[in-house]
């Protein structure tokens, strides 16, 4: 399966797919998911899979850098998948991801039901 676009309840949504090309630094989030969602989508539902373990690990940076980057082309991020492996061996990434999901524009989601939920 592609790169799709989906609308979920009237909001267009680049929904990556699992097997796409890795996201390891903040060139390939450009390259890979922020150059092709620009002028199609609004959200971007990247699965956990695609994202390098550093991207969960703050002190990387590669998060940061990825956020600011979609700030920057004012588009949403979207984690999808489980991320209990990586929350329980932090103590910084359990507070980004509550602050995260009571905002608007970087969510951590289990999966696409609970994305198209916050949507209804």
């Amino acid at each position: 399966m592609a790169d799709r676009v989906d609308e979920l309840h009237g909001v267009p949504v680049l929904v990556c797919d699992a097997d796409g090309a890795p996201i390891a630094t903040e060139q390939d989030a450009l390259d890979h998911l922020v150059g092709v969602a620009f002028g199609r989508a609004e959200v971007v539902a990247v699965p956990t899979g695609r994202l390098d373990g550093r991207f969960f690990d703050l002190s990387s940076g590669l998060a940061g850098q990825v956020v600011q980057k979609f700030a920057t082309y004012r588009l949403h991020l979207v984690v999808v998948g489980d991320i209990s492996r990586e929350l329980a061996a932090s103590s910084a990434l359990p507070d980004l991801v509550r602050e995260s999901n009571r905002g608007r524009h970087v969510w951590f989601v289990a999966d696409l039901d609970e994305l198209a939920a916050r949507f209804a």
